[in-house]
């Protein structure tokens, strides 16, 4: 039975709040919260359910430049210029811990699959990996000649991708920790990277305005587009694997279908350069920042799949594509009831596993506490270390008291 014909993506509703550019969006796992970082060094926390308010999170010293959810949603990890990591409990308190080793901007956060570590990448050079639960710095990754932009975990967690300006994307090996292979295609600063979700490929955008697909295993170049006419800021894996959403200056996002190789979506809504993009967990939704300081949720409509399962069948890419040229664009905002555009294509079904819904939701909900526990552990040992440092400060001066004293 063939697949019911897509719809074009839709813009939903758009968050204002931010002082300055946005530079980073992520929605926690069951789409229920979006966060945002921005120029304006603050944090925030959208709420998709209409009429919520959002958080607002201050504790950065300067630019957010990068933010991420644990995989149980119950953590935020955020990235600064102020060269400092704070890992976030996302409710109306907005306490942190703070994480210490970069010696310049970090620029990119995220989260391993098992939630037990995070990687980060810096203006230092270097790609860092650190202990979540116990809130230490483990090692760093150190063959990058110039900023590292961005940095990422495969789905199993066992290899690590970085981009830099050193027109370089690197592979890593997790437990050696050697570079396993360098691919270096790009003609200009590497801006973005980020996993296929099946694991077996990745992608990577630049200044050099192009968009590049390899094969892990074989490091074969899989794809090459070259559509946006300026810098591209960000891309975003599909869940199902068969899209790959982009940002660029140009002020596009662009919906490329990995299928067939082409352009899919030319998305007109920022004013300004777009900087960031990120496809909600499911991949109903996708969010988008940008320079006019706004934060843009769209309904994807394009992939019809059965958002209440986990999708776990990912096809691969189409074998090597190079696309250019004029292809049809997509004007939005889109009026309600819009029909159907021509450059859709169907998407193909999927055979999803599905789990015990209340086994799933027990275990998400013991690790979700988990990570609460540990964090509010780490703030009450923090204000501790605190209330000693004020009472030896107190005792210091009534010693310094009682010495001028006279006899």
């Amino acid at each position: 039975m063939a697949a019911p014909c897509p719809e074009d993506p839709s813009l939903e509703r758009h968050f204002k709040g931010h002082r300055d550019a946005v530079t980073c969006v992520d929605f926690s796992l069951n789409t229920k919260q979006l966060a945002s970082g921005s120029m304006d060094s603050c944090l925030m926390v959208w709420h998709m359910k209409p009429q919520s308010r959002a958080y607002r999170f201050a504790g950065h010293k300067d630019a957010v430049t990068c933010v991420n959810f644990s995989p149980s949603g119950h953590l935020l990890a955020s990235g600064s210029r102020d060269k400092t990591v704070r890992i976030w409990i996302p409710n109306v308190k907005g306490e942190s811990t703070v994480f210490r080793a970069h010696t310049a901007t970090v620029r990119s956060v995220h989260f391993c699959s098992d939630g037990q570590s995070f990687v980060t990448a810096s203006d230092d050079k270097t790609v860092k990996v650190w202990s979540t639960h116990r809130q230490k710095f483990l090692f760093s990754l150190s063959q990058h000649i110039n900023w590292v932009r961005c940095a990422r975990f495969s789905p199993d967690g066992r290899l690590i991708v970085s981009a830099s300006d050193d027109k370089t994307v690197k592979l890593w090996d997790k437990t050696s920790r050697e570079c396993v292979h360098s691919y270096c295609e790009h003609g200009g600063f590497v801006t973005s990277v980020d996993f296929h979700p099946s694991g077996t490929c990745i992608a990577a955008a630049g200044m050099d305005n192009t968009v590049k697909v390899w094969d892990v295993r074989t490091h074969r170049l899989l794809q090459h587009y070259q559509l946006h006419s300026a810098a591209v800021n960000a891309l975003s894996f599909h869940p199902s694997g068969n899209y790959l959403l982009t940002a660029s200056s140009d002020s596009t996002l662009k919906i490329l279908d990995l299928m067939e190789g082409r352009l899919l979506y030319t998305l007109h809504g920022h004013q300004g350069p777009a900087t960031t993009v990120a496809f909600s967990r499911t991949g109903e939704y996708f969010a988008s920042g940008g320079s006019d300081e706004q934060v843009m949720v769209w309904k994807s409509n394009f992939d019809v799949v059965d958002y209440g399962e986990v999708i776990k069948v990912h096809r691969p890419p189409a074998p090597l594509a190079t696309s250019s040229g004029n292809l049809p664009e997509v004007d939005f905002p889109v009026p309600p009831g819009r029909g159907r555009s021509q450059e859709s294509v169907q998407s193909q079904p999927q055979e999803p596993i599905s789990v015990p819904q209340t086994l799933t939701s027990t275990l998400e909900h013991i690790v979700g506490q988990l990570d609460v526990l540990t964090q509010t552990v780490s703030i009450l040992e923090q204000r501790l270390t605190l209330t000693e440092d004020k009472l030896k400060q107190c005792l210091e001066t009534q010693q310094l008291i009682m010495q001028r004293m006279p006899p």
